[in-house]
């Protein structure tokens, strides 16, 4: 049997104008059809906001924010700001939400160590991460999350925490 290209033509014709009837033929209610979001039932659900058709955007602070210590700093410190520890220490503190405690003899010892060259270019490193690093292994980080006071405490020799 002989299949003649001509007698196709006809059957293409109307596929492709069904095709086209079905793509251009969108009523105004699916055209403007929109997704409820589940609502959360409880205080710890996740709540989303839609940007696009295919983003989905999680509505939460991030760890920084949650946990000041926590937050990410990247910074250079002006070498003729900060000439010792302290200096650098409140600098890398100044917009942070803590301050160094003051007055303590045995911490006047720290603050008034000279800054290493190496400590000049900080971060990307968490705050709490940085403080360490500028005390030193000699140091332990205390926080008075109260207060918001960051303050360090002597170590031994064998890693314990001197009173």
């Amino acid at each position: 049997m002989l299949i003649r290209p001509n007698c196709y033509r006809p059957i293409i014709a109307a596929l492709a104008a069904m095709l086209v009837g079905a793509c251009a033929s969108t009523t105004e209610e699916t055209a403007l059809s929109i997704t409820p979001m589940p609502v959360p039932t409880d205080e710890d659900a996740r709540v989303l906001l839609r940007q696009s058709r295919y983003t989905l955007v999680e509505l939460r602070p991030d760890a920084g924010q949650q946990n000041l210590l926590r937050q990410i700093i990247d910074l250079r410190i002006p070498a003729t700001h900060a000439t010792t520890v302290g200096d650098s220490m409140r600098y890398v503190l100044r917009r942070s939400g803590y301050q160094l405690c003051e007055g303590d003899p045995v911490l006047a010892t720290l603050w008034d160590l000279p800054l290493p060259a190496a400590h000049l270019r900080l971060g990307p490193l968490p705050l709490n991460q940085t403080l360490q690093l500028l005390a030193g292994d000699a140091w332990r980080l205390s926080i008075d999350e109260r207060a918001r006071q960051v303050c360090f405490i002597t170590t031994q020799s064998n890693g314990e925490a001197q009173p």
